[in-house]
């Protein structure tokens, strides 16, 4: 088959589309022809080798692609060939096929195209986990998204709104404004403004009556992360989910003590391993949500997986808006 292949851990710039040996499911496995995959910031850190789940080299990078299942393993009873499917494997996608486990697949609803369910991958369920499990989120609270514009940040947007939020965007590139009101945003919170220590919390005052932000969440990290939790309300929750900023901040923990906050993580890979009941759940309240309309899949380009090195380049230079889906079958 051909696929993206990564023979030694780096920069993405020099990806190119080769030949691998073609997957073949064992007894407990599903073996899935690939049709759509995004282009997702951790792979990049998957790449150069500093994702906490490093792979063994060579591997076929890509996170959760959508497909058709082709051939399933002799102990598999819930899925076989022709069925449709969401993928949730953490590499193998930026291929022509992929195996899978039963309880790491998502039979995709009939309205749902590849490439939407694709662009939803990584994203939308990131989101629901940080506020239904990590945040805890209660209607009519405020969430502060940093990072806003990117794709776990729209995702974040549109869901803190379905669950009745509040919500507050946090960007830095005032060209993206439209794109987070359009998700949900009832208010924008610049991330670039001066003296950001006191100018974030400042905004966020503003916007919400006084009180601070009920839950932050956190894909950036820095001195974002620094000024963001000065800025929570008395017994909020933040959660970090990334360190697209590039420094992994350090936290005083007096501000946890004097407000009552709490600060938790998210590993999205952890609970796709240890909880797929819950994972299961999240998606059946993501389709459900798609289909009532109340959510939508983001504004999403559609390239060849040969263009994988320059969607990987605009994911870093952010410079995308929305998604790029990834598709084998035209190059």
């Amino acid at each position: 088959m051909r696929a993206i292949v990564v023979e030694a851990f780096g920069t993405s710039e020099h990806l190119a589309i080769a030949e691998w040996p073609d997957p073949a499911p064992g007894p407990d496995e599903i073996m899935v022809s690939v049709r759509a995959a995004a282009a997702n910031f951790v792979d990049i850190l998957t790449i150069g080798g500093l994702h906490q789940f490093k792979p063994k080299l060579p591997f076929v990078p890509g996170k959760c692609p959508a497909g058709v299942v082709q051939a399933v393993g002799a102990n598999v009873a819930t899925f076989k060939p022709g069925d449709r499917v969401l993928t949730l494997v953490e590499q193998g996608g930026f291929g022509e096929l992929c195996v899978t486990t039963e309880p790491k697949c998502v039979r995709l609803p009939h309205s749902m195209s590849f490439t939407d369910a694709a662009s939803m991958s990584a994203v939308f369920d990131t989101a629901w986990f940080a506020l239904r499990e990590r945040a805890r989120m209660e209607r009519g609270e405020s969430v502060l998204v940093l990072g806003a514009g990117g794709g776990v940040g729209l995702a974040a947007a549109q869901l803190a709104k379905a669950f009745g939020g509040h919500v507050l965007a946090g960007i830095s590139n005032p060209a993206k404004a439209d794109l987070v009101r359009a998700a949900g945003a009832d208010a924008i919170i610049d991330l670039a403004c001066a003296d950001l220590n006191d100018g974030l919390r400042a905004q966020v005052l503003a916007a919400t009556g006084g009180r601070g932000a009920d839950i932050v969440l956190d894909m950036l990290g820095g001195d974002i992360f620094d000024a963001a939790i000065r800025a929570v309300a008395w017994s909020g929750r933040l959660v970090v989910i990334g360190f697209a900023a590039g420094r992994i901040a350090a936290i005083k923990t007096n501000y946890l003590l004097v407000k009552n906050i709490s600060v938790s993580g998210l590993q999205i890979s952890d609970y796709r391993r240890r909880a797929p009941g819950r994972t299961a759940a999240c998606w059946a309240e993501l389709f459900s949500l798609c289909a009532a309309g109340t959510i939508r899949p983001l504004p999403t380009t559609v390239w060849p997986l040969a263009r994988c090195a320059e969607a990987l380049a605009a994911l870093r230079e952010r410079t995308v808006r929305g998604r790029i889906v990834l598709t084998p079958v035209d190059g």
